[in-house]
């Protein structure tokens, strides 16, 4: 029986999971006949040996980075690695749960889905201030584009394998991956779903999730804004430039004094912000083309 899905790990120093969750998903693996390829993202710690330990290499592939690439980095070896229909990104810190994957491969088979997204609603694994960070990320990027998805940087996706393989090459290195990713899915007009799932406790370590995950995950999102649709930014700034010129110079119009400085100044930068988004939108038309012939 020809395996359809690949379970994709990133790791990086999860020396302390590792002996507990390998054996536990080669087992399922087994019995799901599915795949796994597990990348060590340059671990300074035991976990490169305690990978190699393992012999199961007909369901576990192990991927080495010399260096550390970041979390979307480690992923995106795995995906490019994979060679089944589908696959699932799935934490190495033991949060997720293998009967979660089930649910959702049953969902994307029933529904011909190219995303499926493990929704964590009412989980108490991250802590207020990341739920606060989260709930911004989500509203900005909600507020940039349209989007049905409630938990869009969720770690736990299942997707089409070879719309990831397309996708990944614009897809950051950081952590912003995970919602970037999500964006990507959706600015392209794949089927995106939720399903409800489950999160536990960490097995070891702790996160590396901050302040600094936040900003960049802003920053690419964006990015990605201005690749696809990059005139959802400067129509509005254009139009409020406008607006604000045009308030300005209703006084100097009701006392005939003509078309004052302050005014024309306005009037000038909104064509210029308009012009420059015109400009963007065929830049990204551009970048878009490279990448898709990149694959």
């Amino acid at each position: 029986m020809k395996p359809i899905l690949t379970i994709v790990i990133p790791a990086y120093n999860e020396a302390g999971s590792i002996p507990a969750l390998i054996p536990a998903l080669i087992q399922v693996c087994r019995n799901e006949h599915w795949k796994i390829i597990m990348v060590n993202d340059g671990s300074v710690d035991n976990s490169k040996q305690l990978l190699d330990g393992f012999g199961d290499r007909d369901v576990l592939t192990v991927i080495h980075h010399k260096v550390n690439k970041g979390y979307g980095g480690a992923i995106k070896t795995g995906i490019a690695a994979c060679d089944t229909e589908f696959c699932v990104t799935f934490d190495a810190d033991g949060q997720h749960q293998t009967d979660d994957v089930k649910n959702m491969l049953a969902l994307m088979l029933k529904r011909d889905a190219d995303l499926i997204v493990g929704n964590r609603a009412g989980s108490n694994a991250s802590g207020a201030f990341r739920e606060t960070g989260k709930w911004i990320i989500r509203k900005l990027a909600k507020f940039l584009m349209p989007l049905h998805i409630h938990d869009i940087n969720s770690g736990l996706k299942l997707y089409r394998t070879d719309l990831a393989q397309k996708y990944i090459a614009m897809c950051p290195n950081t952590m912003a991956y995970s919602d970037i990713i999500t964006l990507i899915f959706i600015s392209q007009r794949n089927l995106v779903l939720e399903e409800p799932i489950h999160v536990a406790k960490r097995m070891a370590g702790k996160s590396t999730i901050g302040v600094k995950t936040a900003f960049e995950t802003v920053i690419e999102i964006i990015n990605i804004l201005m690749m696809f649709n990059p005139l959802k930014i400067f129509i509005p700034l254009s139009i409020i430039f406008t607006l604000l010129s045009t308030a300005w110079e209703l006084p100097f119009l009701l006392r005939g004094n003509g078309l004052s400085v302050g005014a024309l100044f306005g009037y000038i930068v909104a064509i210029i912000i308009f012009l420059l988004g015109l400009i963007a939108e065929q830049l990204g038309s551009i970048r878009k083309l490279y990448l898709e012939r990149l694959q």
